[in-house]
C-alpha cells in the first residue's frame, strides 16, 4: 500500500546557472507532488560534509563542495505519495547519460555532478536530509483541493 511520504530535492547550482529551476519544480507539481518547503539558500561546507560524507573520501569530494558551493541552491520539501520513489524515479539516474527519457536528468543534463538535482534515497535519508535543510516551522501541512484526485479519496 502506498505511503504519503516527505521527501528532500535540492536544485544544484548547474540548474540555477541554466535558469531551469522553474522546469525541474513544474515537473515534480505536474506528477501532483504537494510543495510544503522551498527556499534559496547557500550551502557552507560544513553542512556540506554532512550531507554528502559518504563522499568524504573519494578524490573528487573537494571539488564535489566548490561546485556546490559556487551559487545557491533551491531546496525544497516535496509530497505524496511514496514521495521518495517517486521523485527519484523522476529525477533518473545519477548518471544522467544512462537516466532513462523523459526524467529531469536525461533530458537536462550530461554529466555528474552537474545532474541538475539531489534527492532523499530513502525514507529515513529524507527525514534527516528535511531537518538538515529547514526548521520544522518552514515545511508547511496544509490540505490542497487536488489531494484527494493526486491521494486518494481517504486523503
Amino acid at each position: 500500500m502506498a505511503d504519503i511520504q516527505k521527501t528532500l530535492v535540492l536544485i544544484k547550482p548547474d540548474a540555477i546557472q541554466r535558469e531551469l529551476v522553474g522546469r525541474v519544480v513544474v515537473r515534480f507539481e505536474e506528477k501532483g507532488l504537494k510543495l510544503c518547503a522551498m527556499k534559496m539558500t547557500h550551502l557552507d561546507e560544513v553542512t556540506l560534509t554532512e550531507h554528502y560524507g559518504h563522499l568524504k573520501e573519494k578524490p573528487f569530494f573537494p571539488s564535489l563542495l566548490q561546485f556546490m558551493m559556487q551559487t545557491p541552491i533551491v531546496a525544497m520539501v516535496l509530497e505524496g505519495l511514496d514521495a521518495v520513489d517517486t521523485v527519484r524515479a523522476i529525477v533518473g539516474s545519477t548518471n544522467p547519460r544512462v537516466a532513462d527519457a523523459g526524467t529531469i536528468r536525461a533530458d537536462l543534463s550530461m554529466n555528474v555532478p552537474s545532474n541538475m538535482v539531489h534527492a532523499s534515497d530513502s525514507v529515513e535519508a529524507a527525514v534527516a536530509e528535511i531537518n538538515r535543510f529547514f526548521k520544522p516551522e518552514e515545511v508547511f501541512n496544509y490540505e490542497k483541493f487536488t489531494d484527494k484526485y493526486h491521494f486518494g479519496e481517504g486523503i
